[in-house]
């Protein structure tokens, strides 16, 4: 995909180092050798390693533009002018060009220029991931990747993708179908902890004809450790905080009819203030309500655990019965702004904090619905890891 070429320089031929203008003249040919990583008329170029070096010489000047549209793309020297790169990433499926000028230790000058053409998106794949760097998140927080296209070559894809932590527990990749890779030690993440997440996919093919574009170190740290319980049984839920209880709170999960679903549930999502439609979760027209308060999602299908300002409209005390269409609710007030239960726990929340939702008479949460691998055993995640447990 990415070739090597040394190209040419002013004369055009292959003896263009030369300055002379017949470009015959070995008295005044530079010993500089300017090398442009995409090869002149390639298709299919590097969106991250595209630049320029030079040996036996120093690069002085080099310019990117859009091919056809004139616009520069910026870019930096290295320290003593040994290379150059763009300061970017490069778009996907756009032509660029690259001309560049360089001189040897006897000021003899040689120029080189390179027309090529970036991967285009039908050829290459990309990974959408959580957590953001530089983000600090909870406990129960995986690594996960949604890529764009099927992956057929998981085994590839899974090896260019590292993830490390500091607390020294093993990491391993599990696959949700081909489009999705988790990553997760087999308990939680230790608080306090370190995490850091290497992607090397440029280049890696992942399908026939498809590689990934991507380039990048993640790094992101562990908070402390929250985990809370919620038990349909007793309508209450238990906040612990690095192994101690900081408050019990009466909740409200589903009703006899809109059971919550039991097991292990990562927060993934937080709003301040978010609608909530029944027609989005297949429940025709049963609610439709624009500003629920302090929500925080627990699952893709629809989960959430959120404040609830029209409870007591004919329903008993928070604590009493599940009322809720499956969603664990807490008492709140519109607009969520008052000391209440809904928002300390929204406030004293991260993304990748645990809910265990335990006495429902409903199904067990699957993996794969949010961020809910915990809900697998250990001995289940590592079959699914492409590459075993190394």
């Amino acid at each position: 995909m990415v070739g090597a070429l040394t190209l040419t320089a002013c004369g055009g031929g292959s003896d263009a180092n030369s300055e002379g203008k017949g470009g015959k003249d070995p008295a005044k040919t530079s010993a500089a050798r300017i090398v442009i990583s995409a090869r002149n008329g390639s298709t299919g170029a590097s969106i991250n390693r595209t630049g320029v070096k030079v040996s036996d010489g120093t690069l002085t000047g080099v310019k990117m533009t859009v091919a056809g549209t004139g616009q520069e793309v910026p870019g930096a020297l290295a320290a003593g002018g040994k290379s150059w790169k763009p300061e970017e990433q490069l778009e996907r499926g756009t032509k660029y060009e690259i001309a560049a000028t360089a001189k040897d230790s006897d000021g003899k000058a040689v120029t080189a220029k390179s027309v090529f053409t970036t991967v285009s998106e039908a050829n290459s794949f990309i990974g959408t991931y959580t957590p953001d760097d530089g983000t600090t998140v909870g406990v129960g927080m995986p690594v996960s990747f949604s890529f764009d296209k099927a992956i057929s070559d998981k085994k590839a894809v899974q090896s260019h993708i590292t993830v490390s932590s500091s607390s020294g527990q093993q990491v391993v990749g599990h696959w949700f179908g081909a489009q999705r890779l988790d990553f997760r030690p087999e308990e939680y993440w230790k608080a306090g902890s370190k995490v850091t997440m290497k992607i090397d996919l440029d280049g890696v093919e992942g399908a026939n004809g498809v590689t990934g574009v991507q380039e990048k170190t993640v790094r992101f740290t562990i908070g402390r450790s929250q985990v809370s319980t919620v038990d349909a049984d007793t309508q209450t839920m238990k906040v612990v905080r690095d192994g101690t209880t900081v408050k019990t709170v009466p909740i409200s999960t589903g009703s006899p009819e809109f059971t919550t679903y039991n097991g292990q549930m990562v927060i993934s999502e937080k709003y301040k203030k978010i609608r909530m439609d029944s027609r989005t979760v297949a429940l025709a027209n049963a609610y439709d309500i624009p500003d629920v308060p302090d929500a925080m999602r627990l699952t893709q299908s629809g989960t959430f655990i959120h404040g609830n300002y029209w409870y007591d409209k004919g329903n008993p005390p928070f604590g009493r019965t599940g009322t809720s269409h499956g969603c664990v609710g807490l008492r709140d007030v519109k607009g969520g702004r008052a000391d209440t239960p809904a928002k300390w726990f929204y406030d004293n929340s991260l993304i990748g904090d645990v809910v265990v939702v335990k006495n429902s008479p409903d199904k067990t949460v699957a993996p794969d619905n949010g961020l809910n691998g915990w809900n697998m055993s250990w001995d289940e995640w590592v079959a699914g890891s492409a590459v075993g447990s190394s």
